[in-house]
């Protein structure tokens, strides 16, 4: 049974998810703040389940040598070393659409309190003055709300602005014009957005190309008297430039609820009467916080106990539905590339993975890794299928994959190219109705071969009497054959012997086979 540490607090419901799933939990929601006791038992669990105060550092993967998966109950994922987990063979997944209507309503309390600056009367009020001509609010109807985001958050402030009458403008590069239309949207660039927009909204996570979005020279852009709200990430909108142009009327308003430096106690910005704070409540309700609780204990059960993946940040998903159909398949991608990178001895410049027929409809993306993953693992060994497509990137691998309908006799294959410094060798398989892998080519050979956990591989010259002097050989070496296949170019041309084998076969076995007149190569294959 595998079993999951709950290190931050998460509801009694979500808890109970995991053991109605045949999950073992610890629920221990005070230890994510004690780094070193975390440290301490991490080694014993299969997943982590966690929101914001625990730590899943470097030190603390390090130490979790069963861990397979990292749950995150909510978006941000900034207290996970993700780089560290991936190396590790970790996923790591997120629940990033169980807050976000809450943010999204969030953002529009925002913009309607900073349109009526109701926080600035709440306390006038409170104070016993009755300052009714100095709060003189503005209407939202009819006004130009820009979105820099236009994602799962962005296109529901979209359609809750739209309720209100508003005109709603959008900048997202990866906005279709499809999209746009239907959620009911104008895509424009930055420029434009600053320029007409009456409102501003951030709904864009902080990546290099993100960061100070907002900064002097947008905020020059900007029409005069616009208004800010930011419930996305800090570190979007350069807060000094946003300070300068508050205090110079430039903007009329701000309403922020996260901030660069977080928990943030001494931002100058909470010197100005025209700045709306709050402490990053965006995600901040109690049916938010159920929503991603009951949602990250889902998720982490479905991972160890059928291998469905959802909403992970360092591998591709893998549906319910689809992981019984692509469980096979991935296997085979990863068999098809071991058995390549097993026999490649020198230098790998490029990795090619063509699917056919009935697999080229599934999601090719986890066979994909898989299939880097084998062709990596025997030269590297410390690679995972999660951190397998990174390494093939850093060392400068191409990776083509191509996909196409049903050309041949198999309903469904896959075929591995692997390019080196001296030559390509590719290798096809496919997956019969039994869910078994076999292999059905060999550098261009055909042939039909189930793929067993130890085989030998053996080129030679088709000869007469070949076969029987191999199979002689072996017999006097005590290896005991299970299976023997066949497939050869044309007569007296390039042959191959596939075999299944019993137990392992030595080096010094190996060397007498490649001794045998005729033979081009000998070598070991282990699944």
């Amino acid at each position: 049974m595998p079993k999951v540490l709950v290190s931050d607090k998460l509801s009694p419901t979500a808890v109970q998810i995991f053991k109605d799933n045949n999950v073992e939990v610890d629920y221990l929601p005070d230890l994510g703040k004690d780094k070193d006791k975390l440290f301490e038992v991490i080694g014993q669990y299969d997943g982590l389940a966690i929101r914001s105060a625990t730590k899943v550092t470097e030190k603390i993967i390090s130490a979790a040598k069963n861990l397979k998966v990292v749950g995150r109950a909510g978006i941000g994922v900034d207290n996970v070393d993700i780089p560290a987990a991936t190396k590790k063979g970790i996923i790591v997944m997120n629940t990033p659409f169980g807050n976000s209507i809450t943010t999204a309503e969030h953002a529009i309390s925002l913009m309607l309190s900073l349109a009526r600056q109701i926080p600035e009367a709440d306390a006038s009020t409170r104070a016993s003055k009755w300052e009714k001509n100095r709060f003189m609010g503005v209407e939202v109807t009819n006004k130009t709300l820009g979105l820099i985001g236009a994602g799962n958050i962005g296109s529901i402030v979209a359609d809750r602005a739209q309720g209100l009458k508003m005109k709603v403008i959008a900048y997202d590069p990866f906005l279709t014009p499809e999209r746009a239309v239907a959620i009911g949207v104008e895509k424009v660039d930055l420029d434009t957005l600053l320029a007409r927009a009456d409102f501003i909204t951030l709904h864009t996570p902080l990546i290099d190309a993100t960061r100070n979005i907002i900064n002097a020279e947008a905020l020059a852009k900007a029409k005069d008297g616009v208004r800010i709200i930011n419930c996305a990430r800090g570190g979007l909108i350069d807060e000094a430039a946003l300070f300068d142009a508050l205090k110079s009327g430039k903007v009329a308003g701000a309403a922020l609820d996260v901030f660069l430096e977080e928990p943030a106690k001494e931002n100058p910005l909470f010197e100005l009467p025209n700045v709306i704070c709050t402490p990053h409540l965006g995600a901040s309700t109690s049916e938010a916080q159920e929503n991603v609780a009951l949602q990250v204990a889902e998720q982490i059960s479905a991972y160890l106990n059928s291998g469905e993946i959802t909403n992970a940040l360092n591998f591709p998903s893998i549906s319910a539905e689809e992981a019984p159909i692509l469980t096979p398949w991935v296997k085979l991608a990863e068999q098809l590339g071991s058995f390549a990178g097993q026999l490649t001895e020198t230098a790998i410049k490029g990795i090619k993975i063509e699917f056919e027929g009935t697999v080229a409809q599934l999601n090719t993306k986890p066979m994909v890794a898989a299939a880097i993953n084998g062709v990596l693992k025997p030269s590297l060994g410390d690679v995972n299928t999660v951190s397998a497509p990174q390494i093939a990137k850093d060392r400068g691998i191409t990776v083509e994959t191509t996909t196409r309908d049903q050309q041949g006799a198999y309903e469904g294959y896959i075929r591995l190219t692997v390019t080196t410094e001296r030559q390509e060798r590719g290798v096809a398989g496919t997956v019969f109705a039994n869910g078994k892998p076999r292999f059905i080519q060999v550098k261009g050979i055909n042939m039909d071969a189930e793929i067993t956990p130890a085989m030998l591989y053996v080129t030679n010259e088709d000869r007469p009497g070949h076969i029987g002097r191999l199979g002689t050989l072996l017999g006097n070496l005590g290896v005991n054959i299970a299976n023997f296949n066949l497939g050869r170019s044309d007569v007296g041309g390039d042959a191959i012997a596939l075999l299944s084998i019993d137990g392992t076969i030595t080096a010094e076995q190996l060397e007498e086979i490649a001794k045998l007149e005729g033979v081009k190569q000998a070598k070991a294959v282990m699944f």
